[in-house]
């Protein structure tokens, strides 16, 4: 993935410029270092575990990698969840780098050991959601149209999937399509963890999120673009 310039940007270099930004202009936008670095925490997450896995995997199945590995022992039910879990890897990693940038920067997460457990299944359950979402849009769409609807959804959940900003901070009428959204989910798991407070109800959310991507990325998922 470090190869690919596009997603390098999209895995550090905007989560990182967003940081330093707001470090010095978040209270101008109503986001203190409290919130911003755990929303770039779900940020992260997002674009690690669906965008970049969306067009890299949409790629590979054009160039027949897909069809190659699907020859393996393993089945499609071990591929998808293998691919999944690769990008989980590779989203953590980008995590800790972030959680040092943002602690080089000031930020103090305020966390108690009961907060931090919510926290960890939520990231855990939303890098499956997204993963699945990747692998049921790159496996059943022609590489360029996964590419632009990768980077469209990709910018759609950063404006208006609570990532970023809190729920809470949309206008009332649109947020119950926002509520549902495992993007909120996420971001508001990793906001109340990172000001000491525990929120289980994400939990639910992401669970329900990743059984039916998982379904779906199962059922629609082809070998060959």
């Amino acid at each position: 993935m470090m190869r690919n310039g596009e997603q390098l940007l999209l895995a550090l270099v905007i989560p990182i410029g967003i940081l330093v930004a707001g470090r010095f202009l978040g209270d101008r936008v109503g986001l203190t270092m409290d919130l911003l670095a755990p929303s770039i925490l779900a940020l992260a997450i997002w674009s690690t575990c669906f965008t970049s896995q969306a067009i890299m995997t949409g790629f590979e199945r054009r160039y027949g990698v897909m069809e190659r590995l699907s020859a393996t022992p393993l089945g499609r039910s071990g591929l998808l969840a293998g691919k999944a879990m690769s990008y989980s890897v590779i989203s953590l990693a980008q995590v800790v780098l972030l959680v040092i940038v943002s602690l080089i920067l000031g930020w103090r997460p305020h966390g108690s050991a009961l907060a931090w457990l919510p926290a960890l299944v939520s990231v855990v359950l939303a890098m499956s959601a997204f993963s699945f979402l990747a692998l049921a849009m790159a496996g059943s769409l022609k590489a360029e149209v996964t590419l632009g609807l990768a980077n469209l959804v990709y910018i759609v959940g950063l404006v208006a999937g609570a990532i970023l900003w809190p729920f809470a901070d949309y206008p009332e009428a649109i947020r119950p399509v926002i509520a549902v959204l495992p993007t909120t989910a996420l971001g508001e798991s990793l906001r109340a963890w990172g000001v000491g407070q525990t929120l289980w109800w994400p939990l639910a959310s992401l669970l329900i999120w990743a059984l039916l991507l998982g379904l779906l990325a199962r059922k629609v998922f082809k070998w060959i673009s």
